[in-house]
């Protein structure tokens, strides 16, 4: 029998947890652990409300959590409760799936000011993960700025530019349905330092800006290159390219606008004692496609500022981290004896849900491959609930997380697929006796 530990239960975790399965067979035993006490990582609190079909990958992860093999240990902090060389201890092989949950910062002046906040908080809010459910962003001003031309930016404005009856079917959390439904904002600029063949944006995302009730897309058709240079695309940017072309060939007018900026690089932020202005430095692109500064400069004049620019692993004491690249130091997903990585915390934070299930895979051969063949003396799960009830950790099993997910589904509004409850305590008080 083999003891295996996988910190994290996103999607990274839980395709290492069944790759695992597979490689083992009956002889392994795997404890999935998470700080929250709710599973899926971002597949929860991270994908857009009302993207729900792709919420559903996490019927595969719950199959892999009711086997006999493994197991869910919710509510369980590593550094506080247990730490990486205690886990090491009781443990074949530590998995580190833990993500890449914390903002990239953006550095330049006024990045402080109220109203500035970045996209993991963001969305965050509107999802209702713990530790941003009390964000209360700014929504009673006339226009925002999201920085960004990923999908993550797509999501921020197309949540900020939905009417409340876009939202049925969605589970959007209430504090947020109701403050987006009272919001003023009316102009949303996305801003991006390239041109539209260099957007990260994925066609399916892109094209549900052009079907919007209230909101209109607005490109500059002079941002674009000769409409020739779209068929050198590989076919996914082309047919996001496509939509926008679409977007500048419509100009149609409602009542909110979402109007790309390309090349466009925000240089300060400013105002008193809140964001007023973000000023713009043009940008052009260099032989190599990277983007620089022409000098020229303007001013967009908005009151909240959505930050889109990545996200870092936060470090874990003793395991060993590149501060440049906001991930664990690791090669080809190994950190050290014993000590592996997954998804984002390996990778940085790239690609879609189903990118970090090669990553599973992988790590789980390399790890049947440095154990060797044998059974271990090392205790496991006991070991686990043994120190964690000397610590006295409130433990949540995933059985425990079935009646929470009952109790969110209880008190859901109508049309809402549930109710996430935001405050920890409420989670744990839903559990039952």
């Amino acid at each position: 029998m083999r003891h295996i530990a996988v910190i994290g239960s996103g999607p990274a975790g839980y395709y290492s947890a069944e790759a695992l399965q597979k490689e083992y067979g009956e002889e392994v035993r795997i404890d999935v652990i998470d700080r929250l006490p709710t599973p899926f990582g971002l597949v929860r609190s991270g994908v857009a409300p009302d993207h729900q079909s792709l919420k559903a990958v996490a019927r595969r992860y719950e199959k892999v959590a009711l086997s006999d093999t493994a197991r869910f240990v919710g509510n369980v902090t590593v550094g506080r409760d247990v730490s990486i060389d205690e886990l090491k201890s009781l443990y074949d092989a530590v998995i580190l799936a833990t993500g890449a949950p914390n903002d990239r910062p953006i550095d330049i002046p006024g990045h402080d000011l109220p109203g500035v906040v970045g996209s993991a908080a963001f969305v965050g809010w509107y999802n209702g993960h713990p530790e941003f459910a009390d964000l209360d962003p700014r929504l009673d001003v006339a226009a925002a700025m999201v920085i960004g031309n990923g999908n993550v930016a797509l999501d921020v404005a197309r949540i900020l530019s939905k009417t409340p009856a876009e939202f049925v079917g969605s589970d959007i959390v209430a504090h947020a349905f109701e403050a987006l439904g009272n919001s003023d904002i009316r102009d949303i600029h996305v801003l991006g330092r390239r041109g539209p063949h260099q957007i990260a944006m994925t066609p399916k995302e892109l094209g549900e800006l052009g079907h919007l009730e209230a909101a209109a897309p607005r490109v500059d058709i002079e941002d674009f290159p000769p409409e020739l240079d779209d068929a050198l695309l590989e076919p996914g940017l082309r047919k996001s390219v496509t939509h926008l072309r679409a977007f500048a060939a419509a100009g149609e007018a409602k009542r909110k606008t979402i109007a790309f900026d390309f090349f466009a690089m925000p240089i300060a932020i400013e105002g008193e004692g809140k964001v007023e202005r973000v000023i713009v430095e043009r940008t052009r692109l260099t032989d190599d496609l990277r983007s620089v500064g022409t000098g020229e400069t303007y001013a967009i004049e908005c009151g909240l500022v959505v930050s889109c620019i990545g996200y870092t692993t936060p470090p874990i004491e003793g395991v060993p981290y590149e501060h440049g690249r906001g991930r664990f130091a690791n090669a080809d997903g190994v950190i050290g004896p014993g000590l592996y990585c997954v998804g984002w915390a390996r990778r940085g934070p790239s690609g879609t849900i189903g990118t970090n299930r090669p990553d599973g895979y992988e790590v789980a051969e390399r790890i049947k491959a440095d154990l060797g063949p044998g059974s271990t003396r090392k205790p496991g799960r006991a070991g686990l609930d043994t120190l964690l009830e000397s610590r006295g950790a409130d433990v949540v099993t995933f059985r425990d997380w079935r009646r929470i997910e009952a109790a969110e589904t209880a008190r859901a509004r109508e049309g809402s697929p549930r109710e996430k409850f935001t405050i920890i305590a409420d989670m744990l008080g839903a559990r039952g006796d």
